[in-house]
């Protein structure tokens, strides 16, 4: 009477759970779906193209090169400074003979002077702002490979978690037929029992088969409610009280496709790595420049008048520079190493980026013909057990053969089921993997 207590409390507890799984709002979604929600919805997808429009800003601000740079102000100001107070009246002429005057030049009054001035700075000749140029140029075409190749990564991202989703309801069906066909049994024993063919053992081992299982349905549950909040992260959804289910089988037709053995040189990540190898080769380049001497031109057109871009009194002031820092105590010899070195480094990490991703894909080709025979195997083994098992639950019923073996077998089947399933989403995920790095 206690067993039959305890067992009607627990298969509560999993209905309870079954229902409140099946209460849930159920999104049904299909792989397309998430693709065209992807390109918008994803951080990390947001987060590149920021870092693609923060390189393309660098690059914009990189036509000071060739561009002028115009100010122009308005100042006031009130001096008796005799050098200045002449200078004022002289700018604003306004001076008089008066002005000549020792005692009036060593002791001006108060003089005023409103100005109004237009400055113009024209680059001509700055050979290292030319490859700075070059560098910043590198950099966003970089970013924007980058970007793509982010996409790309998400992609296969999200088809990894739709997958896993499938896979999670799949378990749940295999785990909840499972758990229909343990409570048959149950009947079975205990109706046997209640005959005096079985004893109290039999039926005690089967209870604990079926709390296993649901306990193992359960997991199953809550591997679908995440399977489906990490498909929710991934599209940046609010997916508070809420399920995704897929709207596609998982994919159950295996081959071994050929692959290449070499990584693509246009892959897009490798692309960057060799623009990122010439952003910092140029950078070093630009430092190297800065020795040399600067050509620029500048030109300003004054005006004094009280009232802004007045024209009482004006003038212009035109003019070439040709500038030159002969020495200013090692920091630009200490800029020039430093991009040495970071150039050197880029190149090395590019190489070594470029082995690790050849290494991948040797590994991975070897996982993808792994995961074919893994496919073949658990699919023989599955046919073998389900086999077996219905062989021994034949047998049982005609008292041929013992509870526990009937168990074992059965469990067996259940756990042949769901390695079969994890092995055809294992094959999955790798072929998509391996497209990720030959494309």
């Amino acid at each position: 009477m206690m067993n039959s207590k305890k067992y009607t409390f627990i298969t509560g507890i999993v209905l309870s759970s079954f229902f409140g799984f099946a209460q849930q709002d159920t999104l049904s979604i299909s792989k397309n779906e998430l693709i065209a929600k992807l390109s918008t919805a994803n951080l990390q997808v947001q987060l590149a193209e920021k870092a693609h429009q923060s390189a393309q800003a660098d690059y914009k601000q990189s036509r000071a090169l060739y561009l002028p740079n115009i100010t122009a102000s308005h100042t006031g100001i009130l001096t008796t400074n005799p050098l200045m107070a002449f200078g004022s009246k002289l700018n604003q002429a306004i001076l008089t003979a008066n002005d000549f005057n020792p005692t009036l030049l060593n002791n001006p009054s108060s003089t005023q002077n409103f100005a109004t001035q237009i400055e113009i700075q024209q680059p001509i000749i700055n050979m290292d702002g030319f490859y700075e140029r070059k560098a910043a140029k590198y950099k966003m075409d970089a970013m924007d490979l980058q970007t793509q190749r982010t996409k790309e990564y998400v992609s296969l991202e999200v088809n990894k978690s739709y997958m896993q989703l499938q896979l999670a309801y799949k378990a749940v069906t295999v785990l909840t037929k499972a758990n229909t066909t343990a409570k048959a049994n149950l009947q079975l024993i205990q109706n046997y029992f209640n005959q005096g063919l079985l004893q109290k053992t039999d039926v005690l081992s089967v209870e604990i088969r079926v709390n296993e299982i649901a306990n193992q349905l359960q997991y199953a549950k809550s591997n679908v409610q995440n399977a489906s909040d990490y498909l929710a992260y991934l599209l940046n959804e609010n997916n508070q009280g809420k399920i995704y289910k897929p709207s596609e089988e998982l994919e159950n037709t295996i081959q071994v496709t050929a692959t290449n053995a070499m990584v693509p040189s246009s892959r897009k990540d490798l692309m960057a790595m060799d623009m990122s190898v010439q952003a910092y080769d140029n950078m070093w380049k630009s430092t190297k420049m800065s020795f040399l001497p600067r050509f620029n031109a500048f030109g300003s057109y004054q005006m004094y008048d009280k009232n802004i871009f007045g024209t009482s009194a004006k003038g212009y002031l035109v003019g070439a520079q040709l500038s030159w820092t002969v020495f200013d105590g090692f920091k630009s010899i200490g800029k020039e190493e430093k991009a040495k070195a970071d150039a050197q480094k880029s190149i090395i990490e590019s190489t070594q980026y470029k082995a690790q991703s050849q290494l991948e894909l040797n590994k991975t080709n070897r996982q993808l013909s792994d995961a074919f025979n893994k496919v073949n195997l658990s699919k023989l083994a599955l046919e073998q057990s389900e086999e077996s098992y219905r062989i021994r639950q034949n047998r049982f019923q005609q008292g041929l053969e013992k509870t526990t073996d009937m168990l074992q077998s059965e469990t067996q089947t259940i756990q042949k089921e769901l390695e079969y399933l994890q092995a055809i989403f294992e094959y999955n995920f790798t072929q998509h993997y391996l497209q990720f790095l030959t494309n």
